[in-house]
């Protein structure tokens, strides 16, 4: 898990190239898996319930950049101490994590780009 952090962004690509955003809205629309809209909405017609705690996705890849998206998706209190939001690339100094689930992401890299390529559709 090496990705470096230049401002408010991770520039560079988690796995060296660009993710799949078709892969990257069925990870924002799956309540088990990226479990987005369970604190955002979005443009997702087909499912009555998300959430409003967290900013709109709709507009995201007009509002941020790609390494901006990165750096929100893999770890959001790099620029928010105080954030709900999950470090989903994250794996050091979290705590009551399930034995099963330890030293695992919530995402992989392919799923973290897949989701920043479908991210940045949203203009």
């Amino acid at each position: 898990m090496h990705y470096k952090i230049a401002g408010d962004a991770i520039p560079a690509s988690l796995t060296g190239g660009e993710g799949d955003a078709a892969r990257g809205r069925a990870i924002v629309a799956n309540h088990n898996t990226g479990l987005c809209l369970l604190c955002h909405s979005g443009p997702f017609p087909e499912d009555k319930f998300q959430g409003t705690m967290a900013p709109d996705l709709a507009g995201a890849g007009a509002r941020w950049n790609e390494g901006q998206l990165r750096l929100r998706i893999v770890d959001a209190s790099k620029l928010n101490p105080q954030t709900i939001m999950p470090p989903f690339y994250r794996v050091d100094q979290l705590t009551r994590v399930a034995p099963a689930f330890r030293d695992k992401p919530v995402l992989s890299a392919v799923e973290v780009e897949d989701v920043v390529a479908y991210l940045m559709t949203l203009k």
